[in-house]
């Protein structure tokens, strides 16, 4: 069991580093069942600053207490269990900032993925949306120590009474009417918004996640009742008929999906999310920015508004359906997808690093890692960036900044340590040694390969 060691007594070992040199930063001290000194490493902080080389990692419990030069601590820790981690590098823990883990639920299958997750060094996933009885399970399991998983955090959706025909919601809902669930809620011009934001509150959901079929004066009412209880909004880019534009200026935190954002630029919009005609893309710019797409950035630059891109879905699954003359054709093309992501990134856009697929069983590595390569090789962002986007800002858009994303004092010990420089190529991020996470370390050697059987294609 995980104990709130904020609130717990002052061990006499921690009070000793008041005597350290003033250039070590200190995080309040906490008690600890152990402390581990984390050696030598070069650490790439998640911040977005320059990796520093021989630094040392003081973690008490769950948390880190201290980071400095190499010997910083030796002489004020003895009892610290020693982990050298010469010639390894080590970033914060990643974190997928688009995932669905009960659509429907399967206990089995959702504990494989997770563990797939934990050991290619992810510490936290964003749930965008399912049954939240299952995911609020597995949320309690991960955070207890039961399973070998990420910590999660997850949303209730709110959308249109036309999304509710849809037969996604009827496995994730079941004992519920269609819509009346308080994870899954249709919500119209008759519905009570405070009663319906506590009802999703109630679920233990971080955020609610506006998702279709809704116009503009709605989610804006909505985005403002849920921030009125203290709840985020997570919603799509377009939410079908409400505008990009609508949607950013409604306030919404986090907004998914970089290829819905072209759909500002049509003439007109599509009056409903399950009319899937694709992005008429000979209204944007051939090349280099295009200035519709442009204004949206500006309005999300003044809200503060994240963008969860969600590009390697665009790209993946592109090239699966040219394969097959019979699949429908996506909303965007990848070409589309990585300029719209090259334009959000010259224009300081932050961007999280988010999936929105599963990856089969004979994938020994988190679908996230693809998102970091996309982002990297596609848009061209230095990895630097690349790793805090999969880092800080995930821990942000998860609204968990002040105790994730970055390898600071007082945050929770979640990091990966590599044995291969990450910043000199990004596809290091797969020479995992270890996973730390809430200061249990998870060796990438105990690692189990996922199962057909567990993922269900045993057949």
């Amino acid at each position: 069991m995980i104990i709130d060691r904020a609130r717990s007594s002052t061990p006499l070992r921690v009070l000793r580093f008041l005597g350290l040199a003033a250039s070590l930063t200190l995080a309040a001290p906490v008690q600890s069942a152990e402390q581990v000194l984390y050696a030598n490493a070069a650490v790439i902080d998640g911040t977005g600053s320059a990796a520093r080389a021989g630094q040392d990692i003081l973690v008490d419990g769950e948390r880190i207490v201290a980071v400095g030069a190499r010997g910083s601590f030796d002489a004020q820790v003895t009892s610290a269990r020693r982990v050298d981690l010469s010639g390894r590098f080590v970033i914060p823990g990643l974190i997928d900032s688009h995932v669905h883990l009960a659509t429907p639920p399967n206990r089995t299958r959702a504990e494989a993925i997770l563990r797939r997750q934990l050991y290619g060094g992810v510490t936290a996933v964003r749930d965008m949306a399912d049954d939240l009885r299952s995911v609020g399970e597995l949320a309690r399991a991960s955070l207890v120590g039961e399973i070998a998983a990420p910590d999660i955090y997850y949303a209730a959706l709110m959308a249109g009474p036309p999304f509710f025909e849809d037969p996604r919601v009827l496995s994730v809902s079941r004992g519920f009417t269609p819509g009346t669930a308080p994870w899954m809620q249709a919500i119209d011009d008759k519905t009570d918004l405070r009663i319906a934001v506590a009802m999703a509150r109630g679920t233990s959901a971080s955020a609610i996640k506006i998702y279709a079929d809704m116009p503009a004066a709605r989610a804006k009412a909505i985005t403002a009742e849920a921030h009125r209880q203290k709840m985020m909004i997570w919603a799509h880019s377009a939410i079908f008929p409400a505008r990009p534009a609508e949607v950013i200026a409604a306030g919404a935190d986090v907004i998914s999906h970089v290829c819905y954002l072209a759909y500002e630029a049509q003439p007109k919009m599509l009056g409903a999310y399950e009319d899937r005609t694709p992005v008429d893309e000979n209204l944007l710019a051939k090349t280099g920015d295009d200035p519709v797409v442009a204004r949206l950035y500006t309005a999300m630059r003044k809200h503060g508004t994240i963008l969860d891109a969600t590009g390697s879905l665009f790209v993946k699954f592109e090239a699966a359906r040219k394969a097959d003359p019979k699949a429908k054709p996506l909303r965007c093309s990848g070409a589309r997808t990585i300029q719209l992501t090259q334009q959000a990134w010259r224009a300081g856009i932050p961007i999280s690093t988010g999936t929105d697929y599963v990856d089969p069983a004979g994938d020994a590595w988190p679908e996230v890692h693809r998102e970091l390569r996309y982002l990297a090789h596609d848009v061209g962002m230095p990895p630097l960036d690349v790793i805090h986007s999969a880092t800080l800002v995930g821990a942000r858009a998860a609204g968990r900044e002040k105790d994730m994303g970055s390898i600071e004092p007082g945050k929770l010990a979640n990091f990966v340590v590599l044995t291969a420089d990450p910043l000199a190529d990004i596809d290091n991020i797969e020479r995992i040694e270890m996973t730390v996470k809430r200061g249990r370390q998870y060796p990438r050697a105990d690692f189990t390969p996922l199962t057909k059987k567990e993922m269900g294609d045993d057949d």
